[in-house]
Protein backbone atom coordinates (compact mmCIF):
# COMPACT_ATOMS: atom_id res chain seq x y z
CA UNK A 1 0.00 0.00 0.00
CA UNK A 2 1.34 3.45 -0.94
CA UNK A 3 0.02 5.16 2.15
CA UNK A 4 -0.68 4.47 5.81
CA UNK A 5 -4.21 3.88 7.08
CA UNK A 6 -5.62 6.17 9.80
CA UNK A 7 -4.89 3.50 12.42
CA UNK A 8 -1.29 3.24 11.17
CA UNK A 9 -1.01 7.02 11.30
CA UNK A 10 -1.91 6.88 14.99
CA UNK A 11 0.92 4.40 15.50
CA UNK A 12 3.29 6.87 13.82
CA UNK A 13 1.99 9.65 16.06
CA UNK A 14 2.49 7.58 19.22
CA UNK A 15 6.04 6.75 18.15
CA UNK A 16 6.68 10.44 17.49
CA UNK A 17 5.43 11.38 20.97
CA UNK A 18 7.75 8.79 22.52
CA UNK A 19 10.69 10.41 20.73
CA UNK A 20 9.62 13.89 21.77
CA UNK A 21 9.45 12.75 25.42
CA UNK A 22 13.10 11.64 25.25
CA UNK A 23 14.27 14.94 23.73
CA UNK A 24 15.84 17.35 26.20
CA UNK A 25 14.18 20.68 26.95
CA UNK A 26 17.10 22.54 25.36
CA UNK A 27 16.89 20.62 22.10
CA UNK A 28 13.11 20.93 22.10
CA UNK A 29 13.45 24.70 22.48
CA UNK A 30 15.95 24.95 19.62
CA UNK A 31 13.73 22.81 17.38
CA UNK A 32 10.82 25.09 18.33
CA UNK A 33 12.78 28.19 17.34
CA UNK A 34 13.38 26.58 13.96
CA UNK A 35 9.67 25.82 13.53
CA UNK A 36 8.66 29.38 14.39
CA UNK A 37 11.24 30.64 11.92
CA UNK A 38 10.05 28.30 9.17
CA UNK A 39 6.40 29.32 9.59
CA UNK A 40 7.50 32.96 9.53
CA UNK A 41 9.46 32.42 6.32
CA UNK A 42 6.33 30.99 4.74
CA UNK A 43 4.42 34.03 6.00
CA UNK A 44 7.01 36.41 4.59
CA UNK A 45 6.83 34.72 1.20
CA UNK A 46 3.03 35.01 1.29
CA UNK A 47 3.26 38.73 2.07
CA UNK A 48 5.78 39.38 -0.69
CA UNK A 49 3.75 37.48 -3.30
CA UNK A 50 0.14 37.93 -2.18
CA UNK A 51 0.64 41.38 -0.69
CA UNK A 52 2.04 42.60 -3.99
CA UNK A 53 -1.25 42.08 -5.82
CA UNK A 54 -3.47 45.03 -4.76
CA UNK A 55 -5.32 45.28 -8.08
CA UNK A 56 -6.12 41.57 -7.98
CA UNK A 57 -7.23 41.93 -4.35
CA UNK A 58 -9.74 44.57 -5.48
CA UNK A 59 -10.93 42.97 -8.72
CA UNK A 60 -10.58 39.25 -7.94
CA UNK A 61 -10.12 38.87 -4.17
CA UNK A 62 -10.74 35.12 -4.22
CA UNK A 63 -7.83 34.53 -6.58
CA UNK A 64 -5.56 36.81 -4.54
CA UNK A 65 -6.42 34.90 -1.37
CA UNK A 66 -5.70 31.63 -3.17
CA UNK A 67 -2.27 32.84 -4.31
CA UNK A 68 -1.47 34.08 -0.79
CA UNK A 69 -2.48 30.70 0.59
CA UNK A 70 -0.73 28.73 -2.14
CA UNK A 71 2.78 29.85 -1.15
CA UNK A 72 2.34 29.93 2.63
CA UNK A 73 2.61 26.10 3.08
CA UNK A 74 6.38 26.37 2.55
CA UNK A 75 6.67 26.85 6.31
CA UNK A 76 4.96 23.62 7.34
CA UNK A 77 6.74 21.68 4.59
CA UNK A 78 10.03 22.80 6.14
CA UNK A 79 8.80 21.87 9.63
CA UNK A 80 7.72 18.40 8.52
CA UNK A 81 10.62 17.48 6.23
CA UNK A 82 13.60 19.42 7.57
CA UNK A 83 12.65 18.66 11.17
CA UNK A 84 11.35 21.14 13.75
CA UNK A 85 8.89 21.33 16.64
CA UNK A 86 5.63 23.22 16.06
CA UNK A 87 3.12 23.97 18.82
CA UNK A 88 -0.01 23.58 16.71
CA UNK A 89 0.87 20.08 15.56
CA UNK A 90 1.84 19.04 19.07
CA UNK A 91 -1.63 19.92 20.37
CA UNK A 92 -2.90 16.89 18.45
CA UNK A 93 0.02 14.46 18.80
CA UNK A 94 0.00 14.19 22.59
CA UNK A 95 -3.74 13.65 23.03
CA UNK A 96 -4.04 9.96 22.00
CA UNK A 97 -1.39 8.74 24.47
CA UNK A 98 -2.93 10.89 27.23
CA UNK A 99 -6.35 9.39 26.57
CA UNK A 100 -4.80 5.92 26.42
CA UNK A 101 -3.25 6.70 29.84
CA UNK A 102 0.26 5.91 28.61
CA UNK A 103 1.43 9.41 29.57
CA UNK A 104 0.17 11.94 32.10
CA UNK A 105 -1.24 15.37 31.25
CA UNK A 106 1.83 17.18 32.57
CA UNK A 107 3.89 15.77 29.67
CA UNK A 108 2.07 17.64 26.88
CA UNK A 109 1.65 20.75 29.03
CA UNK A 110 5.42 20.95 29.52
CA UNK A 111 6.09 20.32 25.83
CA UNK A 112 3.48 22.83 24.66
CA UNK A 113 4.93 25.54 26.91
CA UNK A 114 8.51 25.07 25.76
CA UNK A 115 7.55 24.78 22.10
CA UNK A 116 5.17 27.75 22.18
CA UNK A 117 7.86 30.00 23.62
CA UNK A 118 10.45 28.73 21.15
CA UNK A 119 8.06 29.26 18.25
CA UNK A 120 7.52 32.83 19.43
CA UNK A 121 11.25 33.54 19.52
CA UNK A 122 11.76 32.15 16.02
CA UNK A 123 8.79 33.93 14.47
CA UNK A 124 9.57 37.34 15.98
CA UNK A 125 13.26 37.00 15.06
CA UNK A 126 12.34 36.50 11.40
CA UNK A 127 9.87 39.39 11.62
CA UNK A 128 12.53 41.73 13.00
CA UNK A 129 15.68 40.72 11.15
CA UNK A 130 14.41 39.44 7.81
CA UNK A 131 11.08 41.20 7.28
CA UNK A 132 11.75 44.58 8.95
CA UNK A 133 15.50 45.31 8.91
CA UNK A 134 15.72 44.20 5.26
CA UNK A 135 12.96 46.67 4.25
CA UNK A 136 11.36 43.94 2.16
CA UNK A 137 7.91 45.28 2.99
CA UNK A 138 8.79 48.97 3.38
CA UNK A 139 7.41 50.10 0.02
CA UNK A 140 3.91 50.05 -1.42
CA UNK A 141 1.83 48.01 -1.92
CA UNK A 142 3.46 45.68 0.61
CA UNK A 143 3.54 48.14 3.50
CA UNK A 144 -0.18 48.85 3.41
CA UNK A 145 -1.03 45.17 2.86
CA UNK A 146 1.08 44.15 5.86
CA UNK A 147 -0.44 46.77 8.15
CA UNK A 148 -4.01 46.22 7.02
CA UNK A 149 -3.87 42.47 7.50
CA UNK A 150 -2.39 42.74 10.98
CA UNK A 151 -4.79 45.48 12.08
CA UNK A 152 -7.71 43.37 10.87
CA UNK A 153 -6.44 40.42 12.90
CA UNK A 154 -5.97 42.49 16.05
CA UNK A 155 -9.37 44.21 15.96
CA UNK A 156 -11.73 41.30 15.32
CA UNK A 157 -14.01 40.17 18.19
CA UNK A 158 -12.53 37.67 20.66
CA UNK A 159 -15.07 34.94 19.82
CA UNK A 160 -14.52 35.28 16.08
CA UNK A 161 -10.74 34.93 16.52
CA UNK A 162 -11.36 31.93 18.77
CA UNK A 163 -13.54 30.18 16.17
CA UNK A 164 -11.05 30.92 13.41
CA UNK A 165 -8.35 29.42 15.61
CA UNK A 166 -10.32 26.18 15.98
CA UNK A 167 -10.90 25.85 12.23
CA UNK A 168 -7.29 26.67 11.45
CA UNK A 169 -5.70 24.05 13.63
CA UNK A 170 -8.23 21.44 12.65
CA UNK A 171 -6.78 21.80 9.15
CA UNK A 172 -3.15 22.19 10.28
CA UNK A 173 -3.28 19.03 12.39
CA UNK A 174 -4.98 17.19 9.53
CA UNK A 175 -2.20 18.38 7.22
CA UNK A 176 0.34 16.68 9.47
CA UNK A 177 -1.89 13.58 9.69
CA UNK A 178 -1.85 13.41 5.89
CA UNK A 179 1.92 13.86 5.81
CA UNK A 180 2.28 10.91 8.20
CA UNK A 181 -0.01 8.88 5.94
CA UNK A 182 2.28 9.46 2.95
CA UNK A 183 5.37 7.31 2.49
CA UNK A 184 7.31 9.57 0.10
CA UNK A 185 8.34 13.21 -0.02
CA UNK A 186 5.97 14.15 -2.83
CA UNK A 187 3.01 12.66 -0.99
CA UNK A 188 3.95 14.46 2.21
CA UNK A 189 4.19 17.81 0.44
CA UNK A 190 0.83 17.35 -1.28
CA UNK A 191 -0.77 16.19 1.97
CA UNK A 192 0.44 19.34 3.69
CA UNK A 193 -0.25 21.78 0.85
CA UNK A 194 -4.01 21.37 0.40
CA UNK A 195 -5.17 21.87 4.03
CA UNK A 196 -2.69 24.69 4.70
CA UNK A 197 -3.56 26.53 1.49
CA UNK A 198 -7.21 26.14 2.44
CA UNK A 199 -6.98 27.57 5.96
CA UNK A 200 -4.95 30.56 4.77
CA UNK A 201 -7.20 31.30 1.79
CA UNK A 202 -10.28 31.12 4.04
CA UNK A 203 -8.73 33.52 6.54
CA UNK A 204 -8.51 31.27 9.58
CA UNK A 205 -6.10 32.10 12.40
CA UNK A 206 -2.82 30.35 13.22
CA UNK A 207 -1.18 31.47 16.45
CA UNK A 208 2.41 30.88 15.31
CA UNK A 209 1.87 32.57 11.94
CA UNK A 210 0.39 35.54 13.79
CA UNK A 211 3.57 35.69 15.89
CA UNK A 212 5.15 36.75 12.60
CA UNK A 213 2.42 38.73 10.82
CA UNK A 214 1.41 41.05 13.65
CA UNK A 215 4.88 41.84 15.09
CA UNK A 216 6.08 42.56 11.55
CA UNK A 217 3.29 45.11 11.15
CA UNK A 218 4.06 46.57 14.60
CA UNK A 219 7.71 47.04 13.61
CA UNK A 220 6.53 48.86 10.47
CA UNK A 221 4.38 51.23 12.52
CA UNK A 222 0.91 49.65 12.40
CA UNK A 223 -1.65 50.99 14.87
CA UNK A 224 -1.41 47.93 17.13
CA UNK A 225 0.02 47.72 20.63
CA UNK A 226 1.84 44.66 21.90
CA UNK A 227 -0.85 44.33 24.57
CA UNK A 228 -3.55 44.27 21.91
CA UNK A 229 -1.59 41.65 19.97
CA UNK A 230 -1.35 39.35 22.98
CA UNK A 231 -4.86 39.84 24.40
CA UNK A 232 -7.04 40.51 21.37
CA UNK A 233 -5.48 38.05 18.94
CA UNK A 234 -2.90 35.65 20.32
CA UNK A 235 -4.94 34.60 23.36
CA UNK A 236 -8.20 33.62 21.61
CA UNK A 237 -6.40 32.15 18.61
CA UNK A 238 -4.13 30.02 20.79
CA UNK A 239 -7.08 28.67 22.78
CA UNK A 240 -8.87 27.92 19.54
CA UNK A 241 -5.79 26.22 18.08
CA UNK A 242 -5.54 23.98 21.13
CA UNK A 243 -9.18 22.91 20.79
CA UNK A 244 -8.90 22.42 17.03
CA UNK A 245 -5.86 20.18 17.30
CA UNK A 246 -6.55 18.31 20.54
CA UNK A 247 -10.29 17.64 20.17
CA UNK A 248 -11.07 17.77 16.46
CA UNK A 249 -8.07 15.65 15.49
CA UNK A 250 -6.23 14.03 18.43
CA UNK A 251 -9.28 13.02 20.46
CA UNK A 252 -11.53 12.11 17.53
CA UNK A 253 -9.01 9.86 15.83
CA UNK A 254 -8.05 8.21 19.11
CA UNK A 255 -11.74 7.43 19.67
CA UNK A 256 -12.23 6.08 16.14
CA UNK A 257 -9.13 3.93 15.86
CA UNK A 258 -7.73 3.17 19.33
CA UNK A 259 -10.55 3.36 21.84
CA UNK A 260 -12.09 -0.02 22.63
Amino acid sequence: MGFRTPKEVLEVVNTLVAKKRKTSAKKTFVAAILAGSYIAIGGLLALVVGGGLPEMANQNPGLQKFIFGAVFPLGLVLVALAGADLFTGNTAYFVPPVLAKSIKLDVPLKNWTIVYLGNFVGAVAVALFFAYYTDLLAEEPWLTATKNMAESKATQPFFKAFLKGIACNWLVALAMWLSFAAKDVTGKILGIWFPIMAFVAMGFEHSIANMFFIPTAIFYGADISWTSFFIDNLLPVTIGNIIGGSIFVGMVYWYLYEHE
